[in-house]
């Protein structure tokens, strides 16, 4: 660790050397057993005489920070003596705080508790379907093969062409090179998109119940927030604020209730975009995992008028460890969105676009999703039969036609928290339905997820929560 010392400050230099690695060391930045630097070392580093060093040390090894060993230098003590009223490993005191907006957020989503048996959270993928060694095998030529310099802030034009393609065969959206640009997943593109088009103060429009991290980021941008009731064909259109700049949709598979929104409310939202002169943030989440019917067509696809961005990612059909995801803009958009985005962090990884550009290209992505949608449909039949045998005394359940979900109301007399703190005790982690809602009545339930349990072990899984929902919680109010 850096120590500086201050020859013009008046205080001994001794007295600063100790004052610096007591500090260190009450802080944490030292832990007990390191080594510390040999004193001639040290001398030699500051530029100071070695006396001076051993006098430090000598007044640390009498207070009991630290231990000198023959022969083996200083170390620190296994049980140095506690800090100081107000001395801490993070500086000085914690005099900032966040603005009004960000008062008392924490993370949306956080690793599962240590322990957790069975992760049933909503939107996460089976790690042991990752096409491990092709993709080891991708990145590593990618690396070897790459220029060391700065990229193109929308992304490489290998990776924004094999999107183009891949999107409008696999989705019908119509998309060309210079209208897609990369991000780090979808929330990212919606955050650079919402910045282009948002002042301070704009009203967005998003779905309620919704995805609780997309209504806070339009949050953290100033926007006022105004969330929508969905029914059983999407978002209601007619219940939209007429001054809403932005709206935000997830029509494939509505978040969370799972609903597809129907091609006349699709329809009508485009109608409504045009007249109140705004845009629609189409999210196809989900859209790769269906598993009764056949999708319709994108917001995308029907829009004459270039109102609609469409935004989607790699996290679930691929991986979420590799952050990639794109935004498809109308043209006017596509340039000061590139441009933000090299304020921001300059430009995506650039090894990562090229292996994942090859691996679209040679057929491999849909070689892995095809993989993946036969066990995940195995296990949505797990799913929405158990919901709809053992579990149906305790859980309403909205089944839906795609993703690695499905939301289910909880019967009267069972809470929310406490069955998701139950659950956490058995080894079960799993999300409730009441943060998802915006301003609408919050409906207590849970969101099961299937994607990241194995196939042998969700009925396992399912059948402890059955146990958890009929013995084991107390009735109450809902």
């Amino acid at each position: 660790m850096d120590l500086f010392l201050d020859p013009e400050s008046g205080e001994p230099l001794a007295g600063q050397l100790y004052e610096q690695l007591r500090r260190a060391i009450t802080g944490g930045r030292l832990r007990p057993g390191d080594q510390l630097v040999p004193s001639r070392q040290l001398a030699a580093e500051l530029g100071v005489s070695r006396h001076t060093v051993a006098t430090a040390y000598g007044r640390l090894v009498a207070e009991g920070y630290a231990e000198g060993h023959a022969g083996g230098g200083s170390v620190v003590a296994p049980a140095s003596p506690a800090p100081s009223k107000g001395v801490n490993g993070s500086g000085p005191a914690a005099a900032l705080r966040p603005g009004r907006r960000f008062e008392g957020w924490s993370p949306y989503f956080r690793p599962p508790p240590y322990g957790c048996r069975f992760d049933l959270r909503p939107g996460l993928p089976d790690p042991t379907l990752f096409p491990t060694v092709l993709w080891r095998r991708r990145v590593a030529a990618a690396v070897s093969s790459e220029h060391r310099e700065y990229g193109d802030p929308a992304g490489r034009i290998r990776l924004r062409r094999a999107i183009a393609s891949w999107v409008a065969r696999s989705r019908s959206v119509a998309a060309g090179e210079d209208t897609v640009v990369i991000t780090c997943g979808a929330q990212h593109a919606v955050d650079l998109v919402a910045r282009v088009l948002l002042e301070a103060g704009d009203c967005v429009a998003v779905e309620d119940p919704g995805y609780v991290p997309v209504a806070r980021l339009f949050v953290a941008l100033g926007a006022r927030v105004v969330g929508v009731p969905v029914d059983e064909q999407g978002l209601v259109v007619d219940l939209l604020p007429p001054s809403a700049r932005i709206v935000y949709v997830t029509p494939s598979h509505q978040y969370p209730l799972g609903t597809t929104m129907s091609m006349p409310r699709r329809r009508a939202l485009l109608r409504w975009a045009e007249r109140h002169d705004a845009a629609v943030i189409e999210d196809d989440y989900d859209t790769e995992f269906r598993y009764v019917d056949r999708p319709l067509e994108p917001l995308q696809a029907l829009d004459a008028n270039g109102r609609v961005v469409y935004v989607g990612s790699f996290s679930k059909t691929f991986s979420p460890s590799v952050r990639l995801g794109f935004a498809v803009v109308p043209r006017p958009l596509a340039e000061p969105i590139a441009a933000l985005r090299q304020l921001i962090d300059w430009h995506p990884p650039t090894a990562m676009q090229t292996a994942l550009a090859g691996f679209i290209n040679d057929g491999l992505l849909d070689k892995h999703i095809r993989r993946c949608r036969r066990a995940y449909a195995e296990r949505y039949h797990i799913l929405t039969g158990a919901l709809a045998g053992p579990l149906a005394d305790h859980l309403t359940a909205r089944t839906p036609n795609a993703g690695l979900h499905v939301a289910a109301l909880l019967r009267e007399g069972l809470r929310e928290p406490e069955v998701l703190h139950t659950a956490a005790r058995h080894g079960i982690v799993t999300a409730g339905l009441r943060d998802c809602f915006q301003t609408s009545p919050a409906q207590p339930g849970l969101l099961i997820g299937f994607g990241a349990v194995s196939t042998t072990g969700l009925p396992t899984a399912l059948r402890i929560l059955g146990g958890i929902l009929a013995s084991e919680l107390k009735p109450g109010a809902g």
